[in-house]
């Protein structure tokens, strides 16, 4: 079974279960309330961090500095504000752990470090000198 048909069955499950566990909890008004607080403040917080990656980007450029930090860290925050939107507790929880900065450095870590293995791996080359002998 491909991941993406398990997590398109497995999201809405978890998401209905902590709907009936915190409704349960707290009633239904104020769950529907809360989803709704929780998307705007979300929304608000990543888009406060989308113009400041912005800044970061556009400063990085005017020093001809490649923001390859900022298009990805952009991207993540992005992919945030999808998640925030999306109704629910644990994409919420997602989408706030992507657009929390010390989160998205961690991610970004990660996955910055496990491509500079896989670029390290693919080499198939032999670095070396060489010297045109028709000159």
């Amino acid at each position: 079974m491909s991941s993406l048909l398990l997590a398109i069955i497995l999201i809405p499950a978890v998401e209905i279960y902590l709907f009936i566990k915190i409704g349960s909890s707290i009633g239904a008004y104020n769950t529907i309330l809360l989803i709704f607080f929780t998307a705007f403040i979300g929304i608000y917080y990543a888009r406060a961090e989308g113009l400041n990656t912005l800044n970061q980007g556009l400063r990085k450029m005017v020093r001809e500095e490649m923001p390859a930090y900022e298009l990805i860290t952009g991207a993540l925050i992005g992919i945030g504000a999808i998640f925030l939107i999306i109704p629910g507790f644990a994409t919420d929880l997602v989408g706030f752990l992507i657009i929390f900065p010390p989160t998205r450095k961690l991610i970004f870590k990660k996955f910055s470090n496990k491509n500079k293995k896989n670029n390290e791996k693919s080499k198939d080359y032999i670095e070396g000198e060489y010297k045109d002998l028709d000159d």
